[in-house]
C-alpha cells in the first residue's frame, strides 16, 4: 500500500487569490468611466474613486471616493448610495461576473488628512527661529 504525502505546511492555509484585487481594480475603472460619461447628477461631477476592496467571496465591494475641497461629502455619499443600483447594473453588463458585488461607498479622508498635516508642518517651520536652518549641528 502506497502512502500519499501532503506537501502543504500546517497553518498556512489556502493562498490568497488575486482575483478580488483584479475585480476591485476593474470596478474602480468602470465606475470612474461611468461618472465621466453617464452620470448626470451634478453632485458627482468632480468625485473620483481612490481605491476599492472586494471581499474574497466577491459578494461585497467597498469603494472609497474623494471629493474636492469644500464639497459636501455627506451629500455626495448619499448621491452615490442612491445611484448604486445603476452602478451595479452597469457593472453586471460589463464585468461578466456570476454575481455582481454589492457596493458600499466610503469617503476617503487620506488626502484631506495629508493636507492637514502638511499645513501643520508648514506652520511649525514658519515659527522656527531663523538661525537654526543653516548653522552647526554637524550634518553633512
Amino acid at each position: 500500500m502506497r502512502q500519499e504525502f501532503n506537501f502543504t505546511l500546517p497553518g498556512l492555509g489556502k493562498p490568497k487569490s488575486s482575483r478580488p484585487d483584479r475585480i476591485a481594480e476593474a470596478v474602480v475603472q468602470e465606475l470612474a468611466m461611468l461618472l465621466r460619461q453617464e452620470v448626470q447628477d451634478a453632485r458627482l461631477l468632480r468625485v473620483s474613486f481612490s481605491r476599492a476592496q472586494v471581499s474574497p467571496d466577491l459578494k461585497l465591494a467597498k469603494i472609497w471616493f474623494t471629493v474636492p475641497e469644500g464639497a459636501d461629502a455627506a451629500a455626495i455619499l448619499k448621491a452615490l448610495q442612491h445611484a448604486s443600483g445603476f452602478f451595479r447594473s452597469h457593472l453586471a453588463k460589463t464585468l461578466n461576473l456570476r454575481r455582481t458585488p454589492d457596493l458600499l461607498f466610503y469617503h476617503d479622508r487620506q488626502s484631506e488628512e495629508a493636507e492637514r498635516l502638511e499645513r501643520i508642518f508648514r506652520e511649525i517651520r514658519s515659527q522656527e527661529p531663523a538661525g537654526e536652518d543653516g548653522e552647526g549641528g554637524g550634518r553633512g
